[in-house]
């Protein structure tokens, strides 16, 4: 049984694909009286333009129901309906990656031994999906099926966010590990200071990287948590005395701020370190807060420093090339000159001397219908920029509600300006993976005045994906397809008329492409 799917990538309405089963199911309401003549053309494969790049990401938050589920307590048929057209949106806005928060509070919103069920689902921690499904097994395929890839955010640190109305579940470590929690403000925190509590987050990274074919580990901005006030407007000091004190009878010289800093250092360098061991195709990407470093920011920008207040050496991760990609938050307007958009973005790349993926953060959902919106220009006008500046990189939403909301025409407006075509991820070079095999391609032609292509992964291929060119009366058009592995054949239908050559190639896991194969009529 096939299945019809949305494209991610740039297959118009009038262009299909489906995903078969096994490669040698027989073509669909295909004509043997005409069949089209396939011929190797090494000439057009020479001259096909190179693929277009560029990182197009949304942000998914389930943590208070931001994004998904839009509220506790949805059926689980409701949970895949709402996951389906927000995919959905995303393949038809000619996105590539959805970055799905799958940890907000020391939860899973997956099948997870380590740690309790999310209450955003159903409303009470530990509850699982009724009747049972994964949410994260779940939105990986339907994600993969449309050409987007998927990303697993977690929060590394926080316990219990402020507007959490569940009580905690027996399994989640306010309850089980009390010595690792510390109360700040109105939230919970994991104190990063307690070694123990860092391997439980390293054994929560492991264990879904064993088991979930995620293409990239995430984390946001919250280290250690943003600074809090009392009642007299004086700034409280994060309680962490127990592990600071155990630090310095140990023999510990370091001063409190830089212990704290090291105990971040030390997470960020196991988590890529860890991710390098176990899934080596998988980018390990951070979102920091978009300001730098006080002694290092370019002259007249000002403003919040992580460093000295979420302990977070970001230019440092960068430098020795702990992530693979940074996605700072760049959340003002290009016009706002102590936070201006395009100084930042310098900065950043700036601080860059290994090349690795810098793709700033948008701040869609600053588009409301509020009288301080921004102007849906303005979210525009910042890709514009990032393209002037640095062509073929990329950038993020934040978040998927703004788009999925279409405020003032803002899904609209990106997709007639932003997005005319589709685009796959930059490659990350410095990565290993198993180099990708072009498919076997075999084409009919429909009664319909349809072409059909099947492209037959080879056996044993791993999860990958095809660029396609289509020569059609001298130009070029690009096509991404779905993602496929060797149990399962892609067929694409395109219209016949003009057309004169294709030109086609694999991308692995890290977007790198292999040989290119061309073929005329």
């Amino acid at each position: 049984m096939r299945r019809r799917l949305l494209l991610a990538s740039g297959l118009s309405p009038a262009l299909g694909l489906s995903l078969g089963g096994c490669a040698d199911t027989p073509l669909q309401g295909s004509s043997s009286q005409d069949p089209p003549r396939l011929r190797s053309a090494p000439e057009l494969a020479a001259l096909a333009p190179a693929a277009p790049r560029e990182f197009r990401a949304v942000w998914v938050a389930t943590v208070a129901n931001i994004d998904w589920p839009s509220r506790k307590g949805l059926s689980t048929a409701q949970q895949q309906a709402e996951a389906l057209a927000l995919l959905d949106l995303a393949a038809q806005l000619k996105l590539n990656a959805v970055i799905l928060q799958v940890r907000p509070a020391a939860d899973a919103l997956y099948d997870s031994r380590l740690e309790p069920w999310s209450q955003y689902l159903s409303g009470r921690q530990g509850q699982a999906p009724e009747p049972f499904y994964d949410p994260l097994a779940f939105w990986i395929s339907e994600a993969h099926q449309r050409g987007l890839e998927l990303h697993a955010w977690l929060n590394p640190f926080r316990a219990r966010q402020s507007q959490a109305a569940s009580a905690p579940a027996a399994g989640h470590l306010s309850r089980n590990q009390p010595q690792w929690v510390r109360s700040y403000g109105d939230q919970l925190w994991i104190d990063p200071g307690e070694p123990a509590a860092a391997e439980h987050t390293l054994a929560v990274v492991e264990d879904l990287l064993r088991r979930y074919d995620i293409d990239g580990l995430h984390l946001d901005d919250y280290f250690y948590p943003y600074p809090v006030n009392d009642s007299s407007g004086r700034e409280l000091d994060f309680p962490d005395e127990p592990s600071w004190n155990r630090y310095r009878e140990d023999g510990g010289v370091l001063g409190r701020n830089d212990w704290r800093r090291q105990n971040v250092d030390q997470l960020v360098q196991r988590l890529q370190q860890t991710v390098r061991v176990l899934r080596p195709e998988v980018r390990f990407g951070i979102s920091p807060f978009g300001i730098g470093k006080p002694a290092l920011r370019p002259e007249g920008i000002a403003g919040f420093s992580q460093y000295d207040k979420l302990y977070a050496d970001v230019e440092r991760w960068l430098s020795e090339g702990w992530v693979d990609y940074l996605v700072p938050q760049l959340y003002w307007p290009i016009a706002q000159k102590a936070q201006a958009f395009g100084p930042l973005l310098d900065y950043w790349h700036g601080q860059n001397p290994l090349g690795r993926h810098v793709w700033p953060g948008l701040f869609s959902s600053k588009v409301t219908e509020k009288a301080d919106s921004w102007p849906v220009d303005e979210l525009v006008q910042q890709i514009a920029l990032l393209r002037e500046r640095r062509p073929g990189s990329g950038h993020a939403h934040f978040s998927m509600v703004a788009l999925a909301q279409n405020r003032r025409g803002l899904a609209d407006a990106l997709r007639r300006h932003s997005y005319p075509q589709a685009a796959l991820v930059p490659a990350t070079p410095w990565l290993k993976t198993a180099a990708a095999a072009p498919p076997t391609l075999a084409l009919d032609r429909g009664l319909d005045g349809m072409l059909r292509l099947r492209l037959s992964p080879q056996t044993g291929a791993g999860l990958q994906r095809y660029a396609l060119w289509l020569h059609r009366e001298g130009d070029w058009e690009f096509l991404a397809s779905a993602f496929t592995s060797g149990d399962r054949a892609l067929e694409l239908e395109l219209p016949a008329a003009g057309l004169s050559g294709l030109v086609l190639s694999a991308l692995d896991r890290c977007g790198n492409e292999s040989a290119r194969q061309g073929y005329s009529f």
